[in-house]
């Protein structure tokens, strides 16, 4: 299982000031969530830059330079928690995506090939890697790129991974794009990991902050209501950077 956070803000600032006080208790996640982190962000130019390495967060040269360096109004962050039956590696590592979007993923389904129909064999001959989540991103992408909306297209994978495949425990996602971040959570509650780590432990919760952030995290450090809201189940976060426009779509 793995650890989400992103932010959007009305002014382009360093991912560190984005994320400001949350940053270093989600960090600190990676302790546990030790398989890879991923971070995407909004360019000026209106494209998404994408940079992950599959090692810890708090291990790698690359990820501090980058939270102090990467200027931006919003921006996705993913600590990866392997799978046993995938490995630890570069091309299994999130966010999937290019410079159009990027697309992060905490939780899991099985079989991965269950959504391959659905994905298409042009699209699905660009995976990567072999995951699940890469699968849940190529289903969202199939959708974006033949006309749907971005959170129509999160839904609708989520209902073809209900459906078609044979179990799930989380569909938990964030979603950037160049017009805004978008998040989605659902969960089965009757998953074992759900009785190993607790009710609480797949719910998404966001904030909107004083000095002009919207903030949307996975759960693992104190989010005390009502300065945190609850994302309810089978919902999209839709949050636009500039504005701080967020409108909560239901399932």
């Amino acid at each position: 299982m793995c650890r989400l956070i992103g932010a959007v803000s009305r002014h382009p600032d360093t991912v560190r000031d984005l994320f400001a006080d949350d940053l270093e208790p989600f960090l600190r996640l990676a302790c546990e969530h030790d398989d890879g982190w991923g971070l995407a962000v909004r360019t000026p130019n209106g494209t998404v830059d994408s940079v992950k390495e599959p090692e810890p967060a708090f291990a790698g040269p690359r990820l501090n330079p980058l939270l102090d360096t990467s200027t931006t109004d919003a921006v996705l962050l993913h600590l990866r928690m392997a799978s046993p039956s995938f490995a630890v590696s570069g091309p299994n590592t999130h966010p999937f995506g290019d410079s159009d979007m990027a697309f992060a993923h905490n939780g899991d389904f099985s079989p991965a090939g269950s959504l391959d129909e659905v994905i298409g064999p042009d699209l699905l001959a660009s995976a990567g890697g072999e995951t699940d989540s890469e699968r849940f991103y190529l289903a969202v992408r199939r959708r974006v790129d033949d006309g749907v909306g971005p959170v129509k297209a999160i839904m609708q994978a989520a209902q073809d991974i209900r459906v078609l495949a044979d179990r799930f425990v989380s569909l938990n996602c964030l979603l950037l794009t160049a017009d805004g971040l978008y998040a989605y959570t659902e969960h089965d509650p009757h998953s074992e990991v759900i009785g190993r780590r607790g009710a609480g432990y797949f719910g998404l919760h966001y904030r909107t902050t004083e000095d002009g952030r919207v903030v949307v995290a996975s759960t693992g450090w104190e989010q005390p209501e009502p300065e945190w809201e609850a994302l309810p189940e089978r919902h999209v976060l839709e949050l636009t950077p500039g504005t701080l426009a967020r409108t909560v779509h239901g399932g």
